[in-house]
């Protein structure tokens, strides 16, 4: 007989004791790792294209960014061993074209694209990394025109860094060769192409910085291709010429070829022969004014060595005599006026000298001990003199004041107002009395004469006739 509970799952109607028995329950991390080996089985190798957003490097090297279009966007993860291997940098708005791998990120549990190779669309990655690093040192000064340093007008000696099997190398001392005999030339033996030329060359500059044997350093390399000349387009290449203390001059490919390090460099020259002319440049003009000069004085010279064995041919021996003696009469006569005007100017620094000596003993006279004393005496016996007649004059003087101030208090004096007939009364208390009312009856009273005092008493005070 069958289970009734099996026919019921045929028909598709399951008790819930029965489905708690048949369903699986994944844990989160398995279903996570069970999604991504498919993810990864199915989407092993992509392109994905789309514009970079939310770029973000990391301190370890990886870096992490967004793909996205109008409808999506996917995280991308760049592993640090990929990223050292791109020519240009990674930044935001910029289209890109990207292979790897799908995955997921069993963290967040998150989809991701596991980069390891990513290309810019449209321009090249080399054309993008110069752009873009052009960009970066132009705006931290690197290009500006007050940091260049100026080249040496007359330098005795280059330093160059090229190869040393190329023609640039034999171009650069045919020039200078021929412009500049003196110059001296030392190469660094450098690659110019592939990945180690960019070290080799800092390499040199550091060496010619270092030895100080050179004037100004070269850096020289023929045409090419971009990828030929992506040395002299990294950052540590303009980097190490930055940093030097001696001039730099860029001569990289042809005329038309720029270079990170032709901006970078103090000097850029079209070519390597054409930097050979510019540096030999002020030697070269020096070189040709001298001969230029030295043309002219040749001539000059032919011309004057000419012209006296012209006047050598008209002259005669008797008028050669001649002219030798009236020279020597000149001379003579020269020599008589200079000894007249020396016993003249002795003259006149003898008698210069006899006043100058006579002033000096007059001075001498005036510093003498005794004639000093003797005027300091007579000098002393004037002022004696004048010193008696001031006091007599002061004694005169005070005796008159004396005569006249006794006479003007004799004048003052109440005795000579007594000596007139007046007389002073005074009280018993010795009170001066003005008036008699200030006087009563039985006291005594004290009259004051020029030469005498007389003592009295008020018996009867009578009031003047006239009063009441």
């Amino acid at each position: 007989m069958p289970n009734p509970e099996e026919s019921l799952s045929q028909l598709g109607l399951v008790f819930p004791e029965a489905a708690a028995n048949l369903r699986r329950v994944w844990r989160v991390g398995q279903l996570v790792g069970e999604v991504r080996n498919h993810i990864e089985r199915e989407y092993a190798d992509v392109w994905v294209e789309g514009e970079v957003s939310n770029y973000r490097p990391a301190p370890s090297g990886h870096l992490y960014f967004t793909l996205k279009d109008g409808d999506a966007q996917l995280p991308v993860v760049l592993f640090r061993r990929q990223a050292m291997l791109l020519r240009f940098r990674v930044e935001d708005g910029l289209q890109i074209l990207v292979r790897g791998r799908v995955s997921v990120y069993e963290q967040r549990g998150q989809m991701q694209l596991v980069a390891e190779f990513v290309e810019p669309v449209g321009a090249g990655s080399l054309q993008i990394a110069f752009e873009q690093l052009k960009a970066r040192l132009q705006k931290e000064g690197l290009f500006a025109a007050d940091r260049k340093r100026p080249l040496p007008a007359f330098p005795h000696c280059i330093g160059i860094i090229t190869s040393p099997t190329g023609a640039v190398i034999r171009d650069f001392l045919n020039v200078a060769g021929r412009r500049h005999l003196a110059l001296h030339v030392q190469l660094y033996p450098s690659t110019v192409q592939g990945e180690t030329a960019a070290l080799e060359i800092a390499a040199g500059i550091a060496f010619f910085n270092q030895s100080r044997t050179v004037d100004v350093i070269v850096i020289a390399r023929g045409g090419g291709s971009l990828e030929d000349l992506a040395p002299f387009n990294g950052e540590l290449l303009a980097r190490a010429i930055a940093d030097s203390q001696l001039a730099v001059v860029s001569a990289v490919g042809h005329e038309t070829d720029f270079t990170i390090a032709d901006f970078v460099a103090d000097l850029r020259a079209p070519t390597p022969s054409a930097a050979a002319e510019l540096l030999t440049e002020a030697q070269h003009k020096v070189e040709e004014r001298l001969e230029q000069l030295h043309r002219r004085l040749t001539h000059a010279c032919r011309y004057l060595l000419m012209c006296a064995h012209e006047r050598f041919a008209r002259l005669s021996a008797p008028a050669a005599f001649a002219r030798l003696r009236n020279a020597w009469a000149r001379r003579q006569q020269r020599v008589d006026e200079l000894q007249y005007q020396l016993d003249a100017a002795w003259h006149r620094h003898s008698r210069d000298m006899a006043e100058r000596l006579q002033k000096l003993e007059s001075r001498l006279l005036r510093q003498d001990v005794s004639h000093r004393m003797r005027m300091v005496r007579e000098r002393l016996a004037m002022l004696d003199g004048r010193i008696g007649r001031a006091e007599q004059e002061l004694l005169l003087r005070c005796n008159a004041r004396h005569a006249h101030a006794e006479g003007r208090l004799q004048t003052l004096s109440p005795l000579a107002v007594l000596n007139r007939g007046y007389a002073l009364v005074f009280d018993e208390a010795g009170v001066l009395i003005r008036d008699a009312s200030a006087t009563r009856e039985g006291s005594l009273l004290t009259t004051r004469f020029a030469d005498s005092t007389l003592t009295s008493r008020v018996l009867e005070r009578k009031s003047p006739p006239g009063n009441s």
